[in-house]
């Protein structure tokens, strides 16, 4: 069926673009068609003072904002669909309330459909549990694999989402650490996971002690460093306890919020008289920062040190009225 286009040179096309879809008049439901020099919009009407043409436009695939917008569920059901998930790589992980569980396929079908970059889609089937940190994932949709390259802040970070913990909800937090190193620190990151502090605050630092206790994190973390053509890096398998105080740090990366305050002494006694300790814990609204300063101060006072708060700040909602807090804090 023939309909009516506008005719352009290619060299006006997208000013052109830009006015049809300011005064509503692009018909977004057909492809744009391009013949040699020029190009010619599907349009809603008549428009003056451009070369009208009659044309078959081929239809557009749909393009939708949200998974909610084709996701086959009964309407009732509707309200608790999540308006955000974690994105990995090319693997997204949603956390669905129970009564949605039956329809995870549908939902996960409808992620890849909304999302043509997401290849499998995995719902969290248990907290984030063990010393490990990682939680049970159940296929929803997609390819079941569970390995995937994520990339942030300039860096590429390999990981099975299966067998180690990332938030890829922290990029921003990670990006304001790396802004404060300066060129040539000694930077000791205590649970340092797959790498995301490490890899991106090898960038300025001399060297950077990367700590975990879980194997298969230091596995993808020496995978990372040759994905990033970091040299800098020195990952360590093991408990923290048993390797601090051998570190004397200008920067230490404390991002364990559950645990965290378990670990101030260690933090305290490998860092530097005037280093940083950037400290992360969790708490309710109601109380963000009181009791973690003062663990941080009890701890200090045991060693015979003291402390100055730096900067203390709201990193993310995690629960109901639960924040991911981030206190950074220099020892003396």
């Amino acid at each position: 069926m023939k309909m009516l286009g506008i005719k352009v040179p290619k060299q006006d096309a997208e000013k052109v673009r830009k006015k049809l879809i300011e005064l509503g008049l692009l018909d977004t439901n057909f492809k744009v068609k391009h013949e040699g020099e020029f190009v010619i919009f599907p349009v809603k009407e008549k428009i003056e003072g451009f070369e009208i043409v009659e044309e078959t436009f081929e239809r557009a695939k749909k393009r939708f904002h949200s998974y909610r917008e084709v996701v086959e569920i009964p309407s009732e059901l509707g309200h608790l669909l999540p308006s955000s998930f974690d994105i990995i790589g090319d693997i997204a992980i949603i956390e669905l309330p129970e009564e949605l569980i039956p329809y995870g396929e549908n939902i996960g079908r409808a992620i890849l459909r909304a999302h043509k970059h997401i290849k499998a889609v995995f719902a969290k089937g248990s907290k984030v549990l063990g010393e490990y940190r990682v939680r049970e994932l159940i296929h929803l949709a997609g390819e079941k694999r569970t390995e995937t390259i994520h990339r942030e802040n300039g860096i590429r970070l390999k990981l099975d989402v299966a067998k180690v913990y990332f938030s890829p909800r922290l990029a921003t937090e990670r990006m304001r650490i790396f802004e404060k190193t300066k060129e040539g620190e000694i930077i000791f990151d205590m649970f340092a996971g797959i790498g995301p502090y490490s890899i991106l605050l090898a960038k300025k630092a001399k060297i950077v002690f990367a700590c975990d206790i879980n194997p298969w994190a230091i596995k993808y973390l020496e995978e990372n460093k040759k994905l990033n053509k970091v040299e800098n890096v020195v990952p360590i398998l093991g408990d923290v306890r048993k390797v601090a105080g051998q570190i004397k740090a200008d920067r230490v990366i404390m991002n364990l919020p559950k645990f965290a305050h378990e670990f101030l002494k260690e933090a305290m006694i490998s860092v530097k008289k005037g280093g940083v300790v950037h400290y992360y814990g969790f708490s309710h609204e109601d109380n963000l920062f009181d009791e973690h300063i003062e663990m941080i101060e009890m701890a200090a006072e045991e060693l015979g040190k003291s402390v100055k708060i730096l900067e203390k700040r709201k990193v993310r909602p995690y629960a109901p009225y639960q924040f991911n807090i981030a206190i950074d804090f220099a020892v003396f």
